[in-house]
Parts: C-alpha cells; sequence; structure tokens
C-alpha cells in the first residue's frame, strides 16, 4: 500500500492521532500511526481556516472492483493490536467486559502470573458471559452460572458439577475458553483477536503502536476513555478535522493567533512539544465506536499532579459532548446518500479538508468504506437514541473509570450528609428552641446553617447530574 500524499498511514487499524509532534521525538517503534502531515511537522494548529479560494481537495471516485474478487492490498482488520482499556481504569479485582470489532471479550487480571488476560466472554459450558463472573479466593476466573474456574491459559481448572472420583471432564478441549494475545504498553491494555495456536506468539513479530511521550517520566499524562454513539470512520474523520474546532467548540477550547504554534514552546531556537493529544478509536459495533485519549504534557506539572482525574475528565467529555450530536446525524446522511457517494454528496473544496479527504480515500481503497468485524454483523445503524441517551455519561464513561466512579460515590455520599445535617439542625432548633438558644441572633445562625446545607446539598446534586449523568448541550448559546 502506498503512503497518502497527506498523512503517514501504516497499515494499523488504530489511528494514533497527535495534534503536534516534536521535531526531536524519538522515531515510534513497531506499527505506531502517527497521524500528522508529512510536509509539516510543526503540528495540526486547532484554528484552521476554511478559505474558499484555497486549491480544492481531490476526492478518488470509486474504482471498480478486481476481477478476481480479492484484493492483496486491502486492509486486514484482524492482524492488529487493539487497545482494551488504560490499566488504571482495570481493577484488578473483577473482570471487564468489552466489545471491540464485533468480538466480546473479557479481561481479567491473573494473579498467579501476575499479567492481564484477554478471554472470549464466553463461558464453554453454557455460552453465559464471564464478565459477570468472578475471580474466585486462587485466582482463577469463575464464571458464576455454574462455578466452572479457569486458569490464566484459558485451561478449566475445576467443574463443581463433575463427581471428585469420575473422569476429569474439566481436561476436555471443549472445556476451555479462547484466549486472545495480549500485552500492556504504554500503560494500556491491548490484545490480538485471533485465538488460534500460531497467533499465540503475535507479539514476537507485531507489538502495539507505541507512543514515546506515553511513557516518558517527564512528561505527566491524563488518560480517559468513553464509549460513543457514533462509527469509526467518522470518530476518526471528526479527529482528522481541526476546521471544526473553534465552531464545534466555541467557548471549550483556547483560541490561538495564526502566527502561534499551540502546544510547543521554543528553547535555543529549537522547537518542543509540551502538550500533545493521542487519540486511539476503537471500532466497537456498526453505529457505535469507543474513544481512548490520552494528554501527555511536560510543562505546569506539579499544577497537574494537584488536579483531580475526575475533574480533567469532566472537561474533556463536555467537549465530546459538543460533536456527538453533529457526527452521530451526520453519519446517517452519509449512509442515506451512499458511502460510495461521499466524493459526490460532500462539497470539500478547501486545504482545510484535506487530511479527511485522504483518511476518506484510504477507507475506500483499502477497505470499501467498512470495517472488517470479527464477528458476523448487521451492517445497518442502529435507530437514534434520544438526546438524553447519546450524551449520558454514566454507562459511557463513568462506570469504566476508576477515577470518576470514586468521585461521584463520595459527593452521592456528600450530598447525603447535607441533606442529614440540614435535617438535623432543624430538628435540634425546634427542640431546643429556648433553652439552648436563648437569643434570636444563635436561633438565626443556626437556622442559616441549615439552610445553607441544604442548598449545597441540591448545587450538589445538580453538579453530579451534568457531570456523570448527562447535561444537555446547546450549540445556538454558545
Amino acid at each position: 500500500m502506498e503512503p497518502l500524499s497527506l498523512l503517514q498511514l501504516p497499515r494499523v487499524s488504530l489511528p494514533v492521532i497527535t495534534t503536534t509532534a516534536p521535531l526531536n521525538s524519538r522515531r515510534q517503534q513497531g506499527s505506531s500511526a502517527c497521524l500528522v502531515p508529512q510536509r509539516r511537522r510543526r503540528g495540526v494548529r486547532l484554528s484552521a481556516p476554511a478559505v474558499a479560494s484555497e486549491t480544492p481537495r481531490t476526492v478518488e471516485a470509486p474504482s471498480p472492483s478486481p476481477a478476481s474478487g480479492k484484493d492483496d492490498d486491502a486492509f486486514d482488520w484482524l492482524d492488529q493490536w487493539y487497545p482494551i482499556a488504560p490499566v488504571d481504569d482495570l481493577d484488578p479485582g473483577a473482570p471487564h467486559g468489552k466489545t471491540v470489532l464485533g468480538l466480546r471479550v473479557v479481561a481479567w487480571h491473573d494473579r498467579a502470573a501476575g499479567e492481564w488476560r484477554v478471554f472470549e466472554d464466553a463461558c464453554p459450558h453454557r455460552l453465559a458471559p464471564l464478565s459477570e463472573g468472578r475471580i474466585d479466593g486462587k485466582g482463577r476466573l469463575q464464571c458464576v452460572y455454574h462455578g466452572w474456574c479457569f486458569d490464566g491459559a484459558g485451561a478449566c481448572q475445576f467443574i463443581p458439577q463433575a463427581p471428585a472420583l469420575g473422569p476429569p471432564v474439566h481436561k476436555n478441549s471443549r472445556a476451555c475458553v479462547a484466549s486472545y494475545p495480549c500485552v500492556v504498553q504504554n500503560k494500556i491494555l491491548w490484545f490480538y483477536p485471533r485465538t488460534e495456536p500460531e497467533y499465540k506468539d503475535v507479539l514476537q513479530r507485531k507489538r502495539p503502536p507505541y507512543m514515546a511521550e506515553l511513557d516518558d517520566p517527564s512528561y505527566f499524562t491524563v488518560f480517559g476513555m468513553r464509549d460513543l454513539f457514533m462509527g469509526y470512520d467518522v470518530l476518526v474523520e471528526n479527529l482528522f478535522d481541526p476546521a471544526h474546532v473553534p465552531y464545534a467548540h466555541k467557548g471549550l477550547l483556547p483560541s490561538f493567533r495564526d502566527e502561534q504554534d499551540p502546544g510547543r514552546y521554543y528553547a535555543d531556537g529549537k522547537a518542543a512539544a509540551w502538550f500533545m493529544l493521542v487519540a486511539f478509536c476503537i471500532p466497537v459495533a456498526p453505529g457505535r465506536s469507543r474513544l481512548i485519549w490520552a494528554f501527555p504534557r511536560n510543562a505546569g506539572v506539579w499544577l497537574l499532579k494537584i488536579i483531580p482525574r475526575w475533574f480533567s475528565h469532566s472537561i474533556t467529555n463536555r467537549v465530546l459532548d459538543s460533536d456527538i450530536c453533529l457526527v452521530h446525524f451526520e453519519e446517517r446522511n452519509f449512509i442515506a446518500a451512499g458511502l460510495d457517494n461521499w466524493h459526490k454528496a460532500c462539497y470539500v473544496p478547501t486545504s482545510s479538508d484535506g487530511m479527511v479527504v485522504a483518511f476518506r480515500n484510504w477507507f475506500r481503497k483499502y477497505c470499501k468504506h467498512q470495517v472488517g468485524w470479527g464477528s458476523p454483523q448487521v451492517e445497518q445503524l442502529p435507530p437514534s437514541p434520544t438526546k438524553d441517551k447519546l450524551l449520558e455519561r454514566y454507562w459511557s464513561h463513568v462506570v469504566q473509570c476508576t477515577s470518576c466512579s470514586a468521585a461521584l460515590k463520595a459527593m452521592k455520599a456528600l450530598e447525603v450528609a447535607m441533606q442529614v445535617m440540614s435535617v438535623a439542625i432543624v430538628g435540634f432548633l425546634s427542640v431546643a428552641k429556648g433553652t439552648l438558644l436563648a437569643s434570636t441572633v444563635q436561633r438565626t445562625a443556626v437556622m442559616s446553617a441549615a439552610v445553607l446545607c441544604f442548598v449545597a446539598s441540591r448545587w450538589l446534586a445538580n453538579y453530579i447530574e451534568k457531570n456523570f449523568y448527562f447535561q444537555d448541550y446547546v450549540h445556538s448559546y454558545k
């Protein structure tokens, strides 16, 4: 596959998008996909104007399929590594179910080996989801439907219903769980979507994309993750489009003058990145995708360390909210027009659309506008949910995030405590009356404290709703 003229696009399934790229950064290892312009290594500006007089971008028309029906240059979706989640958001005491490339998998921590494992999320007994199971006292993955237990290799170690003196049915190959190759790299758990024995040592020939800055101790990195009601291709397209930032995210992100180079500082005449955006785009199912983001920064690290991770996530989720509805319905308009007609349905005359056009050309040429799902999928978008479902945060982010889950639990406890305190103060005031609180000033002060506690609890309840459950986003008033 020849590289695209504007983008460095190695044959990997998960574009790693960086908004800036240091001029003196080390080369990425393995099959990393750092999608930055080849001709201009100074990074993607956050404010890219669309000028009508610019040279129109070239959109390739669909080409006929080869007569043989097989394209040797076709992108192999099953020969790639896919991220599961940042390890900070994986509780080693419980299994975690995820859907990636249409495959339902379960990640769990094998205490015996001190390593993470990724299995097919189905018990071989009756196909119950292992992600609903537990880690038993011996550190094995246990299916909670009938108690079957599996070791780190996927071999069944115990079947409670099998007689102790009977045949060792647990050693039958049909009692094993399919196990995927997996590795922790860049503080992210990755898996390779093939379970055949010949792929057991795939890590020796092919590693996941590597970003040196994520392991650089001089950088402070905040990771996050969210499930989105949009397909993989439109998610990637959105991240490749800097021109939308000052409009879709108006007031949410800083603006820079054209002569400035955001995310970069200069020392001794040399440029170095001080903040980056790394985005891992993961196909989940038709019309569904997952975004894992990372913000490596090496300036003001002391300040970043004292800002709670959940607070950083609330800001990032607000930015994502301002995109979700736009991209969700854009995708449906694409499908209605026919993806083969993308070059006709969309008018992209300016250079600010260059990366989007390049990606669409690549996606058409090597993928035929489709994700190569790992399991049978109905290639039809699900019905559009209501806006409160499109923008909900609890299931799409909070339950998957250890920081936000802990913050939500603490804030709910504080809300209840303030309500109880408010009621307790009123009760105390009614009982004490003229005995302990003789003066009007004292009674007024106590009543004011009760009112303040109640008002604070109501404010906190509203804050919890907006940051951990749902907050409407209306562009008209931004």
